[in-house]
C-alpha cells in the first residue's frame, strides 16, 4: 500500500488542510483542501453539503455521482464538482473501487473560474477530462505539499491551483478558439490583449496569434462585433491614452508619443490629428484654455 495513504473505515486516504493566508485571500480563489483516496468496497460519501467548491478527479475505478436529482456514472478520467450549499453524494462500484483525487477551494471568483471549464451547478460533471497533463499537475501539487508541509507559502499554493486550472482547459479550445464559442469568448480575449498591451507596439497579427486564429478571421469577427477594424481600435486606444496624458501630465509630446506606442513624434502627431482634428500641441493648449476660462470667470 502507498506509504502516504492512511487506513480509514471506508477508504485509504491522504489529506491536507490549508488555512488561507492574507496573500491568498487577496486573490480570486484560494485552496482549502488537497486529498486522494483508494475506496474500500463500501465507500459512500453523502448525501451532504459543503461550504466550499471541491473538484474531484477519477484516477481509476468506477462509481456514481448524484447531484440535483441526477445520477452520473463515474469512470477513469472523469471529474465532478461539489458546490456550496448543494446536496451531493458519490459512491464506489464494488467491482472497480474508485481512486479519487480532489482539490477544495473558495473565493469570490471561484464560481467564475469553474465556468471557464463549463462546470456549473446544473452541469457539475465532465467525462474524460483528467488528461495526463492534469495528472502530472496533481502529482506535483502532492509532492510539493509533502516536501514543504506547513511551510508551504500562499504563493506556492496559488501557483499550483492555477496550474491545475490551466490543465483543465480543453486542448480543442486552446487550438481552435472559434469552435462555437460566443463573441465574448476568444474574441473578448483578443480585445483584452489589445486593451492591455496597446502601448507596447503590438500588431493585430500578434493579437490574432494570441487567441489562435488567423489575422483575416480575427479582423472580420472584430469588425462584425465592434463596428470597426482592430487597427482602428488600436489607434483609438493610443489616442485616448495620449489625450489623458496631454491634459493630466507635464510630459513632452515626444515622451507621450513613445509612451502610447508610436515610434516617433511625427507618426504620433499625424495619427492624433487624423482622429481628433487637432495636432497634439493645440489640443493640449485648447483644453488648458477651456479649463482656465470658467475659473477666470469666477474671480470677477
Amino acid at each position: 500500500m502507498d506509504p502516504y495513504l492512511q487506513d480509514e473505515p471506508m477508504e485509504y486516504t491522504e489529506r491536507y488542510f490549508f488555512t488561507p493566508d492574507a496573500t491568498e485571500r487577496s486573490n480570486a480563489v484560494w485552496t482549502l483542501r488537497l486529498g486522494r483516496n483508494v475506496a474500500k468496497r463500501d465507500y459512500h460519501s453523502g448525501p451532504r453539503t459543503t461550504t466550499y467548491y471541491s473538484l474531484h478527479f477519477v484516477l481509476e475505478g468506477a462509481g456514481t455521482f448524484v447531484h440535483g436529482g441526477r445520477s452520473y456514472p463515474l469512470g477513469r478520467d472523469d471529474l465532478f464538482c461539489l458546490f456550496p450549499n448543494r446536496t451531493s453524494e458519490y459512491y464506489t462500484s464494488e467491482e472497480q473501487p474508485l481512486q479519487l483525487a480532489w482539490i477544495a477551494f473558495d473565493g469570490r471568483k471561484a464560481a467564475h473560474m469553474l465556468e471557464q471549464f463549463g462546470i456549473r451547478p446544473e452541469s457539475p460533471y465532465r467525462a474524460g477530462s483528467v488528461r495526463p497533463e492534469l495528472r502530472k499537475r496533481l502529482d506535483d501539487f502532492f509532492a510539493l505539499v509533502r516536501s514543504e508541509g506547513q511551510d508551504l507559502s500562499g504563493f506556492a499554493k496559488l501557483g499550483m491551483l492555477y496550474l491545475v486550472f490551466d490543465a483543465l482547459t480543453a486542448p480543442a479550445a486552446k487550438r481552435n478558439p472559434d469552435n462555437g464559442q460566443p463573441a465574448d469568448g476568444w474574441l473578448q480575449r483578443g480585445v483584452d490583449y489589445l486593451d492591455m498591451h496597446f502601448a507596447e507596439g503590438i500588431t493585430v497579427q500578434q493579437a490574432a496569434s494570441y487567441v489562435g486564429v488567423d489575422r483575416a478571421h480575427f479582423s472580420r469577427k472584430f469588425r462584425s462585433v465592434y463596428g470597426m477594424s482592430p487597427i482602428r481600435y488600436l489607434q483609438q486606444l493610443k489616442i485616448e491614452s495620449a489625450k489623458r496624458m496631454l491634459t493630466e501630465t507635464p510630459f513632452t509630446l515626444a515622451e507621450i508619443a513613445l509612451s502610447v506606442g508610436y515610434a516617433d513624434l511625427f507618426s504620433f502627431s499625424k495619427a492624433f490629428k487624423k482622429l481628433t482634428g487637432l495636432p497634439p500641441n493645440l489640443y493640449r493648449s485648447s483644453v488648458e484654455q477651456g479649463a482656465a476660462g470658467p475659473a477666470a470667470g469666477t474671480r470677477k
